[in-house]
């Protein structure tokens, strides 16, 4: 066995991850809430990016110019130049133009902290015990439950549990009816209580039978308090018009969150047309005040250093917010034209479609589409969706053909939705009735399409 050193020279292509490529595809994910935070942001670190006027501020100014008005002695051009900076500005075109909305003036929305306090105020506890109220107030969970036992209370403020009690019966008649309730049979009885309700057999059903309730054993219920299966129907009925959260209805303080579609899609001519929506995005451009400072500064300074890199920094900005612009555009027109039927017909004719198929229709590789529609929404005249919504899996019918789980999701919805309630369709009664129409799908399918929907199954959708 000869050993010895050998000399191989390859050349290797290696695709190195600089920083302007990293910035490109960061862009590519931003939504477009998080792509106009970013834009502000580089706005207000790069001097040579500048905001170009929109063609309405274009048409404003040339109107101003042309306007004959009298002027004072003063040289306002003078004066203005010395407070003039020509890379930055603080209100952007989109900001004076941004139509001011009524709800801006609108105060936040009240709690239920805020809710509970304003009518303790006005309560009948002493005032060394709106202390204590206040405690159980502030202690209570976002639903309206309190979260912390009543002995914790007395041995916290050192006074009897009886005491804490008679003050909690006092917070519990506060509105929304059943606030404070230690678990959900505490939180029925006392709307029921504040409706006047004194059924014998409501109360029972509240008091013993709430898992039965909640399993729609109402056979259980029936034979256990010997009456119709129909009166129990009537009363698990009225019992599901109380609220089992109660302070759910009240804001919990924390931001609303709002939906900004990243992009469009609308029916023109008979035709989809897609449209990125950028229209609240400022449009870059590169000031011309240190072009011009560039071109007449000695290529060899710190200054001329620090503006080339900058500039290339801003060239290469615009430049990767245009690529994202097209990647959307290009990859949300090839997701309508596959999903053609869905735009035309509804959820009953979404197709299965993978990032894969898309990535080849557009040329491009798959991550890069997933980039481009993760966390994004299309605005359809069919509503607004997540953009990844539209890809799906699906089954195949008799013809080898795929159908999309939403399809199928939308069809079993429709079938129960229509079912006969005292004789409710099964899994497996619904997944016969589908494979009778050519889709090939288990019960089990059905069970799991069922469950991701929130619908109940037959046992607990049985009506008396």
């Amino acid at each position: 066995m000869k050993i010895g050193f050998h000399l191989n020279i390859e050349q290797i292509q290696k695709l190195v991850m600089t920083p302007e490529l990293k910035q490109a595809i960061q862009i590519l994910q931003y939504n477009t809430q998080e792509l106009n935070q970013f834009i502000d942001e580089q706005l207000l670190t790069n001097p040579v990016l500048d905001i170009s006027p929109t063609a309405e501020n274009e048409a404003l100014q040339k109107a101003e110019k042309s306007e004959k008005v009298e002027k004072d002695e003063i040289d306002w051009k003078d004066y203005f130049k010395e407070y003039d900076d020509i890379s930055y500005r603080q209100s952007s075109p989109r900001e004076q133009k941004e139509d001011v909305s009524f709800e801006q003036f609108v105060s936040t929305d009240t709690t239920l902290t805020d809710h509970l306090l304003f009518q303790l105020q006005f309560s009948i506890l002493k005032s060394q015990h709106k202390n204590i109220a206040k405690f159980i107030i502030e202690s209570l969970d976002r639903n309206g439950y309190l979260t912390i036992g009543v002995e914790e209370i007395a041995a916290y403020f050192k006074l009897s549990q009886q005491t804490v009690e008679n003050i909690l019966s006092i917070v519990q008649t506060f509105d929304p009816p059943g606030i404070a309730a230690r678990d959900l049979k505490e939180c029925l009885l006392i709307q029921l209580k504040q409706k006047g309700v004194q059924d014998p057999k409501i109360i029972a059903i509240v008091t013993t039978h709430l898992d039965d309730l909640a399993e729609n054993r109402l056979a259980n219920i029936s034979k256990d308090l010997n009456i119709s299966p129909k009166e129990v129907q009537e009363i698990a009925d009225f019992i599901k018009t109380l609220e089992p959260k109660p302070g759910r209805v009240f804001s919990s303080g924390e931001e609303i969150k709002y939906i900004t579609p990243d992009v469009s899609v609308e029916k023109i001519d008979g035709e989809y047309v897609v449209i990125v929506n950028d229209s609240t995005a400022p449009r870059l451009s590169i000031s011309a005040y240190y072009k011009r400072l560039l071109m007449h500064e000695d290529k060899d300074s710190n200054t001329s250093r620090f503006l080339t890199d900058k500039l290339n920094s801003a060239m290469w900005l615009i430049k990767s917010i245009e690529q994202r612009r097209q990647t959307i555009y290009k990859v949300v027109k090839a997701i309508v034209e596959y999903q053609l039927e869905f735009f035309e017909n509804g959820k009953r004719s979404l197709k299965p479609l993978t990032l894969k198929q898309i990535a080849e229709e557009v040329g491009v590789h798959e991550s890069t589409v997933s980039r481009a529609v993760n966390g994004k929404y299309m605005q359809t005249p069919r509503g607004t969706f997540e953009i990844k919504f539209f890809f799906t899996s699906g089954v195949s019918n008799q013809e080898g053909e795929g159908i999309a789980s939403e399809s199928i999701k939308s069809m079993i919805k429709e079938m129960i939705e229509q079912e006969n309630h005292q004789k409710p369709l099964s899994d497996q009664a619904i997944a016969e009735e589908l494979q009778e129409k050519g889709i090939n799908i288990s019960r089990r399918t059905v069970a799991k399409y069922r469950d991701e929907m929130n619908i109940l199954s037959s046992s607990k959708r049985k009506r008396y």
